[in-house]
């Protein structure tokens, strides 16, 4: 009878001689349908505020309480989602995950007050939170080790794409239909996305790991299937395939039930803590921005609506342009120097604005779209870095549980922004954003460097 370390090792082998295929793109683009809807309702509510501010008569900590529901919803979806990832599967997760994300949008546009919507919004936040970190290691598992930072931020520019359609369905639609069909527009959409999600195969990593190896061929021959090629191919060394053999046979005998506490084991909790870290103050910053924007207009400036969300759609604009730049870069130069680089950009961008903030407008649509830019290639590049340290039976849990870390970030930030705002001004805003970039910047240079590691299948 076959070893069944010596059958898993050889199925990890057969998933990474095999190139990108149309196999790889369908599940990409079904998986990626969700990620950009989980995006345009995680910031449709901000597009619909400066409407709500006037309508419900509401404060700036009343905003910043709102503002903040969905992200403890989203708190508790990351780690309850990431507990189901890794003992019912990747996708049937991320299906139920996204069902429960698409009906409570749906019911965002017929609450009537604040409270309803806070509950409507903190549930569907629950769906939210759960959505990205299982797709996330969905997409890793699938992708090969080699040039996987390109393939998988590719993959992740549908975020800020997602926050870009937010931002501009919500220039155009809020000032001309009102501010419910902002939610249903991004939620009817989704409901058919989380049928598309339940027929996609389930990460065949996963099967493997959890002994299902029948499972993992039938899918792994559906891959291979898909294009004759095989990137082992041009190969002359044996002995290099053999290492890569031996390798998935010593990292297959680490396959088991994953466990919270490994998170804390001596191997993995300096990552743990670390990347926890990075999660928090990148989020805090970016999210604590963006959220903000359109009512900062509308509030502090005086600013009228459809040029207030127009001015604010224009930071999505940037984001985009600079996660693009970052899919190409972050091989080159790496994931360590990225995350330094750009907490420190960003640093110095939100200084100045601390310092200018009370002045034009326009000192806030350059150096804080900017900052809120460049911070946003970090987020993305969150979602590539943490599945590579953990190995694929804990790497749900592990990005799951960093993720819920965002998710208490972007909760706390509107919320003390609104207080921030209140008492101090919006000068100190910008400074407290700047101060949490330096907390970033001391965590990102105690990284470690995963580019153009092997899979974490074959690490500790």
């Amino acid at each position: 009878m076959e070893d069944p370390l010596a059958r898993g090792a050889h199925l990890l082998f057969r998933i990474e001689n095999v190139p990108f295929t149309r196999w790889h793109t369908k599940a990409r683009v079904i998986m990626g349908s969700a990620t950009f809807f989980d995006a345009f309702d995680a910031l449709s509510l901000a597009f619909a505020m400066p409407v709500l501010v006037g309508l419900w008569h509401l404060s700036a900590k009343e905003i910043g309480v709102l503002i903040a529901a969905g992200y403890l919803g989203q708190l508790i979806g990351a780690l309850v989602f990431g507990w189901c990832a890794e003992h019912f599967g990747r996708v049937r997760s991320a299906a139920v995950a996204v069902g429960l994300m698409s009906v409570m949008g749906v019911a965002c546009a017929f609450t009537g007050n604040f409270h309803m919507l806070f509950l409507a919004r903190f549930v569907q936040g629950i769906g939210v939170g759960g959505e990205v970190p299982v797709a996330a290691a969905y997409i890793s598992e699938l992708s090969q080790a080699h040039g996987r930072g390109r393939f998988f931020v590719l993959y992740e520019l549908i975020f800020p794409l997602g926050l870009l359609g937010a931002a501009q369905a919500g220039a155009f639609v809020v000032p001309r239909f009102g501010w419910e069909c902002m939610f249903l527009v991004g939620a009817i959409p989704g409901l058919l996305v989380a049928l598309l999600i339940a027929r996609l195969p389930e990460s065949p990593r996963w099967l493997v790991g959890k002994n299902r190896c029948d499972e993992a061929e039938r899918i792994i021959e559906g891959i291979e299937a898909s294009t004759p090629r095989r990137d082992l191919d041009a190969v002359r060394d044996r002995s290099e395939i053999e290492a890569r053999l031996a390798s998935l046979r010593q990292g297959a005998r680490r396959h088991g039930k994953a466990t919270w506490k490994e998170l804390f084991s001596p191997v993995y909790r300096g990552r743990t803590l670390g990347v926890w870290v990075l999660w928090a103050a990148a989020y805090f910053v970016a999210n604590g921005i963006n959220n903000w924007l359109p009512s900062l207009y509308k509030t502090v400036y005086h600013l009228p609506l459809q040029e207030s969300l127009r001015l604010a759609s224009m930071s999505n604009v940037l984001s985009v342009l600079a996660v693009l730049g970052c899919a190409f870069l972050i091989d080159r130069v790496g994931r360590r120097r990225w995350a330094m680089a750009c907490f420190l950009i960003s640093g110095a961008l939100l200084l100045g604005l601390g310092a200018l903030a009370t002045g034009s407008p326009w000192s806030l649509m350059v150096l804080g779209s900017s900052a809120y830019a460049v911070m946003g290639t970090v987020t993305v590049m969150l979602y590539l870095y943490t599945p590579e340290i953990y190995p694929t039976r804990m790497r749900a849990i592990g990005t799951g549980v960093a993720t819920s870390w965002l998710r208490a970030a972007s909760a706390a930030a509107p919320a003390i922004v609104g207080i921030v705002l209140t008492g101090y001004g919006i000068g100190a805003v910008f400074l407290m954003f700047a101060l949490a970039t330096m907390v970033g910047l001391g965590a990102a240079s105690r990284m470690i460097e995963t580019t153009n590691r092997a899979l974490e299948e074959i690490s500790p």
